[in-house]
């Protein structure tokens, strides 16, 4: 809830400053451009989930990597369509997997050894200790 008061004072703060010094018309083009490429964004979004799709199946990415890369680069589409600069600047941000990645360890507060713990290891798990039990039969 802090982060969206926060979101909205930025939003309103940023908006008014950068709108009255640029005019009208200048905000409301930069309102219809912003939009129209966050619609292009989401239209070609199935083609950039098929090339996460096939890194994911290619093992290049790991499975939270691919719902991150895909979640963030439509939330940076819709951030886009909505009217604002700071909303916007975000959506641009988002774009990049390197802040939607900086954004989840800070924001969400998602752990980069959390995320890639299953990965690397490829199902083993780390409180799992292998043991192979060898029985000597002592009754000849």
């Amino acid at each position: 809830m802090i982060y969206f008061i926060l979101y909205i004072f930025l939003e309103a703060m940023i908006s008014t400053n950068i709108s009255s010094a640029i005019g009208g018309f200048a905000t409301f083009g930069e309102i219809i451009i912003s939009a129209m490429i966050g619609f292009s964004l989401i239209a070609n979004f199935r083609y950039t989930f098929f090339e996460s799709l096939s890194a994911l199946n290619n093992r290049t990415i790991s499975i939270e990597e691919f719902q991150k890369l895909n979640a963030f680069s439509l939330l940076g589409a819709i951030l886009l369509i909505l009217p604002g600069f700071f909303s916007d600047f975000l959506g641009l941000l988002l774009q990049f997997s390197f802040f939607a990645t900086l954004f989840a360890r800070n924001v969400l507060h998602v752990n980069k050894n959390d995320e890639y713990k299953n990965f690397n290891n490829k199902g083993i798990d780390d409180d799992v200790i292998d043991v192979e039990v060898i029985e000597h039969n002592t009754d000849k």
